[in-house]
């Protein structure tokens, strides 16, 4: 198969970080923690490659933003604040394919040392 009958590619954005108030516990959305969001979609790289022209590339600025946006949006659960942001991509990028993102909460509060909880969907 030839490389231009292949074109899976991505956009990343890695390790951003937030500080944020989601947890299910009241003292978790008072206090807040640090969280850490990946975000990948899948779209056409190709053309804006060969352009070299925002406008036919996803703009990373305006991805972080909405990720910003939603972190900024106190939820309960990870899940929830995962959703949320993939729905809000797809629906204001209709050219993507599968978006992924996790969203890791460092230093969860549950009663033993771990690193971080994190939840993972790719739509």
């Amino acid at each position: 198969m030839k490389r231009e009958d292949s074109k899976t590619s991505m956009v990343e954005l890695v390790n951003m970080e937030f500080y944020s108030y989601h947890g299910h516990f009241r003292e978790e959305q008072i206090i807040g923690n640090k969280f850490i969001v990946n975000f990948s979609a899948e779209c056409d790289v190709f053309k804006p490659g060969e352009s070299d022209e925002l406008e036919d590339a996803l703009n990373y600025q305006e991805l972080y933003t909405i990720i910003k946006e939603e972190m900024d949006q106190p939820s309960k659960l990870l899940e929830n604040v995962a959703l949320r942001i993939i729905r809000r991509v797809k629906s204001t990028y209709t050219q993507v394919g599968i978006v992924t993102i996790s969203v890791a909460k460092m230093n969860p509060p549950i009663g033993g040392k771990v690193e971080a909880s994190r939840v993972t969907i790719s739509y």
